[in-house]
């Protein structure tokens, strides 16, 4: 009877126990003060920990890093629960994550993303276009999809009618009056291949970890919805305090100040939810 009983107190205990950590709490039901993020290589990381990093420690929080290659294991970390925040991804990054694993993350608050443009190669201006002109752009299925939406507001391609932009594809492609060759390519290789293109579209984070002058884009583009980055933790998280707070510090005005001195050459595009 009595080590019925005690089982009974110990699986009424574990339950609260878990569902106290499920709601964003530590095991005595006070809020965690601790944020672990899973950061990688990139400006949306850095600027994480250059400018809301400090806003979060003045709230009273910790921040702690886990570094990530691949935003995959980011992501299968938030899902296990072993990090609590990434910033580091799109929208339809993690729409389709959420489809393939049966997960549940979701975002808090958009945070400002560096877009694509069309760089020069061998030539300088889009007015020089001939036919036959090359042109890199990067093979991963969003940023191609950047790109051949890019290249049509160039008025390069046209595109079919009502296509989702999101998922564009080169067999999308209904008009290429000038026969150009585009070639898709792993988007790292295409600041090295410039000297062999005629243009590159360089995906914003490419532009930052390689070094390209984001001055000399000849052309951005208008970033969809569903690619502006954003802070992504698991959905039962989202009302907590830290999450919460992380939102507060990126519609801050502190954060605003920082943006408006680090941005002056509009190398980012700032969201209208937190100008």
């Amino acid at each position: 009877m009595k080590v019925s009983r005690l089982l009974f107190i110990f699986t009424i205990l574990t339950t609260l126990f878990l569902a106290a950590c499920g709601s964003g709490t530590t095991g005595d039901g006070e809020e965690k003060t601790t944020i672990k993020v899973g950061t990688s290589p990139g400006p949306y990381s850095e600027l994480f920990i250059d400018a809301i990093v400090p806003i979060l420690e003045e709230e009273g929080y910790t921040v702690e890093t886990t570094d990530f290659t691949e935003l995959l294991q980011a992501d299968i970390a938030l899902d296990e629960g072993s990090i609590d925040l990434n910033v580091d991804q799109h929208t339809a990054y993690y729409e389709n994550f959420n489809n393939e694993k049966g997960a549940s993350l979701t975002s808090i608050t958009p945070v400002p993303t560096v877009p694509t443009g069309i760089f020069p190669g061998r030539k300088d201006s889009l007015d020089d276009i001939e036919e036959g002109d090359v042109i890199g752009i990067p093979k991963d299925p969003s940023n191609a999809a950047r790109a051949y939406a890019v290249l049509q507001k160039a008025g390069l391609i046209t595109l079919e009618d009502n296509v989702e932009l999101v998922k564009v594809t080169q067999n999308d492609i209904v008009e290429n009056e000038l026969n150009l060759d585009i070639q898709e390519m792993d988007s790292a290789q295409i600041p090295r291949a410039l000297d062999d293109l005629d243009y590159g579209v360089i995906p914003g984070s490419i532009v930052y970890a390689s070094g390209v002058d984001a001055s000399l884009s000849l052309l951005q583009e208008d970033i969809l919805k569903d690619l502006e980055l954003v802070a992504v933790v698991d959905e039962k998280n989202k009302d907590t305090d830290w999450a919460q707070a992380v939102k507060a510090a990126y519609e801050s005005d502190e954060f605003k100040a920082y943006m408006e001195e680090h941005n002056q050459d509009d190398y980012w595009f700032i969201p209208e939810e937190i100008r």
